[in-house]
């Protein structure tokens, strides 16, 4: 068996198009298709449905790429252990919330030092379209900002609860208070990240639940700006620790003690459970893990 062809089966699988397979790998559309007739006709398998508007794998199809995520990584680790390669060097794409890209582009130089050669692509959106990216393979990894997360096609990494609290400008009149419920809070103005954006909305189910809604000034993905703006004065946010830390040490916002409500947020990283872990995709693994 060609180990080219299964490399080419991999890409076209991963792209679930000949075209994208082809122009990733420098060949020519034909050349893709060739390759992949040749390994259906060695497997006696049929590996892909093609329809006018969409190409998936078969069942057989699946079976295979599993097969070829492992001979792929013998052939690599092979290749590794005779030329005692130094350097990883490589492409990763990384899908993750809005909330926490800005987090990781603030650690991502001492990232780069340690791994010039890794080329790293990120894209930000909501954890349902995070999830469609990932079972696509349209990326390698997903970072989630969102409530606990278990499905066995996903491999967890790696998952750490964020605690979360309501937070205010030191001379607004609730910092004041010892203990406060949440209704307190709905006649002050706020400002929030997008609707329906993880926190934000278990944030929103929370308060719907209470028969309460809270309809913001302004609604952005930048927690920064957030912190910012709440600290001038400019109302009260909803935001994780992490994204408050800095502001609530040196006393430019305040953490409001609302009893009655909770909200349990989980930062979690998953990666496809059939997926090999390349030097280069373990690397970003642990810099997602360890920030």
């Amino acid at each position: 068996m060609d180990l080219r062809n299964l490399k080419t089966f991999i890409s076209v699988a991963e792209l679930a198009s000949f075209t994208r397979a082809a122009e990733q790998l420098g060949f020519s559309q034909s050349t893709v298709s060739f390759q992949i007739k040749q390994l259906e006709r060695e497997l006696g398998a049929h590996l892909f449905e093609r329809t006018r508007h969409a190409m998936k794998l078969t069942d057989q199809g699946r079976e295979v790429l599993r097969y070829a995520y492992q001979m792929d990584k013998l052939t690599q680790d092979l290749t590794e252990d005779l030329h005692a390669k130094e350097e990883i060097t490589g492409h990763v794409r990384l899908a993750t919330a809005d909330s926490l890209c800005s987090r990781l582009g603030r650690t991502f130089r001492g990232f780069w030092a340690l791994y010039p050669g890794i080329s790293l692509k990120i894209v930000t959106a909501g954890t349902e379209s995070l999830f469609r990216l990932l079972r696509h393979n349209e990326v390698d990894l997903v970072l989630t900002l969102d409530s606990h997360i278990y499905n066995t096609e996903y491999r967890l990494i790696r998952e750490t609860q964020i605690d979360t609290h309501f937070v205010a400008p030191p001379e607004c009149p609730l910092c004041r208070k010892s203990a406060l419920s949440v209704r307190e809070l709905m006649d002050y103005p706020f400002l929030l990240t997008e609707k329906g954006m993880s926190y934000r909305r278990l944030m929103d189910e929370g308060l719907a639940a209470r028969s309460l809604e809270i309809q913001p000034l302004l609604e952005t993905s930048d927690t920064e700006l957030l912190c910012q703006l709440v600290s001038q004065g400019a109302g009260c946010s909803f935001l994780p620790d992490y994204a408050t830390d800095a502001a609530v040490a040196a006393g430019q916002l305040v953490r409001l003690p609302v009893a009655d409500f909770e909200i349990k947020v989980w930062k979690q990283l998953f990666c496809h459970r059939d997926k090999w872990i390349s030097p280069q995709l373990q690397a970003v693994m642990d810099y997602c893990a360890d920030f």
